[in-house]
Order: structure tokens, then C-alpha cells, then sequence
């Protein structure tokens, strides 16, 4: 950590102040709720629905294709240095409803698919392993000291990408949470989405939680009991949806030790518990609007953000929430 470092994040981030049956159902509440909002009253709960590791791989595009399915809306978190980025930009230009995020990535977690840095690994050689592409876990990536100038060029390649390639990105992201892993790292990321007019995703105050921890026969009562416990407020629900294909099996995690060779069947799980009926009905009970997070800048702005003071998981259950 250089001071170099820490002046530069100081300058950064000055303008966060750090804080401790039934798809009808769900579509007339969320027009209802939206016109509340117009008429000046604010809805009592929202929900965002993130998709992660878009454009990963086809099975990934073809469980988003699924969702659209539903009517429900959703954000999703592209990846563009992976090989099927141009057919996630292909379903979102003919769906710009969907809210649309840049999912920085730093990692290439899967033990023989792989992918690289943007702007090469000439450009950024401190960013990738021998064969030259990036490293499979963030204590990796940490070993290997990499130099913050080469973050810096890479992120914005990838968002250089992005707009090049046509999508309206409206928020930032961080695969593998890597790419905010340390205050200066979080200062890059801060400043490009000052630079390019993003938002950041969990600092609209968004209380979260994610589905992968949950075995797969679980993923749709711990979706339930999530949903069920939302309170007013900003709530996001962090999933990674995929398809039980040949191309999806073949993955195996070198981050889960514990269960690195159901990657496919986690990923059809929680895509099954997304788009089912019980989930819709959850929703509808509870009042709950879904929103994406292109409609909450809309609504409350880039001057709303405000840095969370933990970045370190993607959970903090919505029952904890104050």
C-alpha cells in the first residue's frame, strides 16, 4: 500500500460519505406502486434482482432468456472478457427494460474455461497467471501484487468494451467481490463510476443477500424465507442463474473445495426458484415492487450513493436489516 495509494482514494471518495398464481399479481403491484411513487409516495419495499456472470457462458444467456420469460424485472451483471459477452449484448439490446451493470472481473475461477484481461496481457501482465489468463481466486490475484496502475487500465478496457459494444450500462459491479477487495482497489472502481457516470451497485443502501451458499434442494425455501422477511426499504437479491447443460457441467469451481462439481445443478436450482410460481406469490403477498437499478438512479440519483462500510460478501440477510 502505497501513500500514493491512500491520497488518491481520500480524493476519490470525498463525494461518498461512508455510512456504518401469479405473474399478473406481481405486474399490476408493480404498477401500482410506480404510480404511488409518481403521485410523490414513496413504495414501502423494493427489490432488486441482480443476475450475475452474464455473458459467461451460453447456459448463462439462455437462463436469462428464461427469466425475460416472466415479466419480472431484473438487473443483470455482464462480464465482457468472456467468450459469450457478444450474445449477452445481442439479448439486451432487444430488452432494454432489463437494467444493465458492468461485472468487473479479475478472476477466471473454472479449473479449463478461461478468460483473460481486455487489454491484453502484455498491457497488464501483473493481472494474470503463466498461461496468461486471469487468476482463479482473489488470494491468487492478491499473491501476485498486482500493480494498481494495470487495474485501472483493464477495468476501463472492460467498460471501454461495453460501451463499444452498444449497452447502456447503469451500474458497476465486482465479480467475486476482487475488484473492491482493498480501499485502493475500491478507489479505482469509485472513480471510473464517477468518470463514466455509473451507479455503483450496494450503495444505494441496498440490504442483501445471495442464494449460492444454500445447497440446491434448498435454493427455493431460502429464497422464500428471504423474500418473506424483506422490510421497507432497498433490498437486493445477488443470483447466479444457469442451465443444466453439457457445457455447464463441465465446470468445476476451483473456489469451493466443498463442491466444485454441481456448478450446473446450483445454477438451474436458483434459476428454478426465481421463476417460480411460489416466488411470484411471495412478491405479491408482500407488497414487494421488483425494480431495476436503472429505475433507482432514476428515482433518487447518483448523488444518493453513499459507500457501505462492508464490501467483504455478498449477504447481509434482509431479516438483520434495521
Amino acid at each position: 500500500m502505497t501513500a500514493t495509494g491512500f491520497s488518491t482514494r481520500d480524493r476519490c471518495v470525498s463525494r461518498f460519505k461512508p455510512v456504518t398464481a401469479v405473474v399478473a399479481a406481481v405486474v399490476a403491484a408493480v404498477f401500482l406502486a410506480a404510480g404511488a411513487r409518481s403521485a410523490g409516495v414513496e413504495p414501502s419495499r423494493e427489490l432488486l434482482i441482480r443476475c450475475d456472470d452474464v455473458g459467461m457462458s451460453h447456459s448463462v444467456n439462455l437462463a436469462v432468456r428464461e427469466l425475460l420469460e416472466t415479466g419480472l424485472p431484473f438487473s443483470v451483471s455482464v462480464m465482457a472478457p468472456c467468450p459469450w459477452f457478444l450474445e449477452a449484448v445481442e439479448i439486451l439490446s432487444a430488452n432494454p427494460q432489463i437494467g444493465v451493470g458492468l461485472h468487473l472481473t479479475l478472476n477466471s475461477e473454472w479449473s479449463v474455461y478461461k478468460w483473460g484481461p481486455v487489454a491484453g496481457a502484455r498491457t497488464v501482465p501483473s493481472l494474470v497467471d503463466e498461461t496468461g489468463f486471469f487468476f482463479a481466486s482473489e488470494t491468487g490475484f492478491a499473491g501476485a501484487e498486482p500493480k494498481l496502475n494495470e487495474v485501472r487500465i483493464e477495468l476501463e478496457a472492460q467498460i471501454r468494451r461495453a460501451l463499444a459494444a452498444g449497452l447502456r450500462v447503469d451500474y458497476l459491479d465486482y465479480h467475486m467481490l476482487t475488484a473492491v477487495s482493498t480501499p485502493e482497489l475500491r478507489s479505482i472502481v469509485e472513480e471510473l463510476a464517477e468518470k463514466y457516470g455509473f451507479g455503483l451497485s450496494r450503495y444505494f443502501g441496498e440490504t442483501s443477500v445471495s442464494l449460492w451458499a444454500d445447497p440446491p434442494e434448498r435454493k427455493l425455501t431460502s429464497l422464500l424465507t428471504h423474500t418473506r422477511a424483506i422490510k421497507p426499504g432497498l433490498s437486493l437479491l445477488v443470483i447466479h442463474l444457469g442451465m443444466e447443460t453439457p457445457e455447464m457441467t463441465a465446470m468445476v469451481d476451483l473456489n469451493n473445495a466443498d463442491d466444485p462439481y454441481r456448478v450446473a445443478v446450483h445454477r438451474q436450482a436458483e434459476l428454478d426458484a426465481v421463476t417460480s410460481p411460489a416466488f411470484r406469490r411471495a412478491l405479491a403477498e408482500g407488497g414487494i415492487e421488483l425494480v431495476t437499478y436503472r429505475d433507482v438512479i432514476a428515482s433518487r440519483g447518483l448523488d444518493a450513493m453513499t459507500a457501505p462500510a462492508d464490501l467483504t460478501s455478498y449477504s447481509s440477510d434482509f431479516a438483520d436489516a434495521d
